[in-house]
């Protein structure tokens, strides 16, 4: 293991490959995502880097795009990443925007018309993340606007008041709706650990710019909602639950505890609480350990899930790796111990060697327990898209930069 100089030395010698990808990894999404003839950004491609122009364009997709434009703007001046910003607001604006009753759609078309009108909270959630990061990068006073709007619908139709927490889904008009799940892999139910987490993350972001007592007061029941609901003895986030919070699921999401263990430090930090911060930063210190722990294989890599018995996929994904880099350095920050800088170290080694596709840009989405590439899922779509990625490498960057 490295000593504490030789950890620093480590990565600041690292920072210039962390700030290298992700000036590579933007340049595919410039190239290869603009749509010229119908606006915005294509809706897909395909694992062998196939285009297809034709494809449902996702509100996570676009929300994304415009959140790591704005935000890797704002940090580096870059007037191509400006031009890309604007390029995914306006389009977000004209497209997904319910001009009738609030929120964002799900699902538009190739061209832009709407074919999943459905309001997930989860969609919700990342539209104000995305819109207020906007708001720093151009300070444009509409962008900020249309993210208090969201807040408000989320306030309104999301929030149990009598038992607490936000339930999952709802139709067009923010009525009750069968089918809450987010994805086909998802439990149907209506209080999960994954539209919390994004929910607390873009109440933190909106924070930042818009220090409103309702909203200070819904972060920081957000942040005891996980304190008390979501993460159990074992230093895991707990997924699914019913509307009266019983649990529904015994799978560990390795990414999402990764990744929960530093937004939930961002969210204590931002509300400027000693306590939150102190109780933040502990949860992180166990949720890190037991991702190591648990999660991690002998090539550096994060498993992706697992139960009470053991590990029930090993395949390694691109997102939970690029967390795992934020979530080892942000432990690090916390308690200086080389095996958190090992471990990102090891895992870095791991997608530079495994899930980096060289030559035609991004990353995979996912490689087997052996590190074979799986090219079957997407290159860029509906939840393959520049943020976890482009995010680890700006987060990295940043907070290497702060040990000058």
């Amino acid at each position: 293991m490295m000593n504490g100089a030789e950890m620093l030395f480590w990565l600041k010698k690292a920072k210039p490959e962390f700030e290298a990808e992700m000036h590579r990894s933007l340049q595919f999404w410039i190239r290869r995502m603009q749509d010229p003839v119908n606006g915005g950004f294509y809706g897909r491609i395909d694992g062998l880097n196939q285009l297809y122009p034709k494809a449902d364009k996702s509100v996570i997709l676009n929300t994304r795009i415009l959140w790591t434009f704005s935000h890797i703007a704002r940090y580096t001046s870059n007037k191509n990443y400006h031009e890309m910003a604007l390029r995914a607001y306006d389009y977000i604006i004209k497209h997904f925007i319910d001009k009738n009753f609030g929120g964002v759609y799900w699902m538009v078309d190739y061209k832009g018309e709407p074919v999943n009108k459905r309001k997930q909270v989860y969609a919700q959630a990342f539209a104000i993340y995305a819109l207020s990061e906007y708001y720093l990068c151009s300070k444009d006073e509409k962008s900020l606007q249309y993210a208090k709007d969201i807040f408000r619908h989320i306030e309104h139709y999301s929030f149990d008041a009598i038992k607490n927490g936000y339930m999952e889904a709802f139709t067009e008009e923010w009525e009750e709706i069968d089918d809450l799940r987010l994805s086909e892999k998802d439990a149907n139910e209506k209080k999960t650990m994954n539209t919390h987490l994004h929910v607390m993350e873009a109440y933190t972001n909106l924070y930042r710019v818009w220090p409103d007592e309702e909203l200070q007061r819904q972060l920081r029941n957000l942040l005891l909602v996980f304190f008390d609901k979501f993460i159990n003895s074992r230093a895991h986030f707990q997924l699914f639950f019913d509307e009266n919070w019983n649990r529904k699921s015994a799978e560990i999401s390795f990414g999402h505890d990764i990744e929960g263990s530093w937004l939930l430090c961002e969210a204590a930090e931002v509300l400027d609480d000693k306590i939150f911060i102190e109780k933040a930063r502990a949860i992180a210190i166990k949720m890190t350990d037991a991702v190591i722990k648990e999660g991690l294989d002998s090539d550096g890599a994060l498993m992706n899930e697992a139960d009470e018995h053991g590990i029930t996929d090993s395949d390694k994904h691109w997102w939970p790796q690029a967390e795992a880099l934020v979530g080892f350095m942000n432990a690090w920050e916390i308690k200086p111990e080389p095996k958190y800088v090992d471990a990102l170290k090891n895992n870095w080694q791991f997608i530079n060697k495994t899930l980096l596709d060289q030559e035609n840009g991004e990353w995979y989405w996912r490689s087997n327990k052996i590190g074979t590439i799986i090219t079957s899922e997407d290159k860029a779509g509906p939840w393959k898209c520049p943020y976890h990625n482009n995010r680890a490498m700006m987060e990295l960057i940043r907070r290497i930069d702060h040990f000058k």
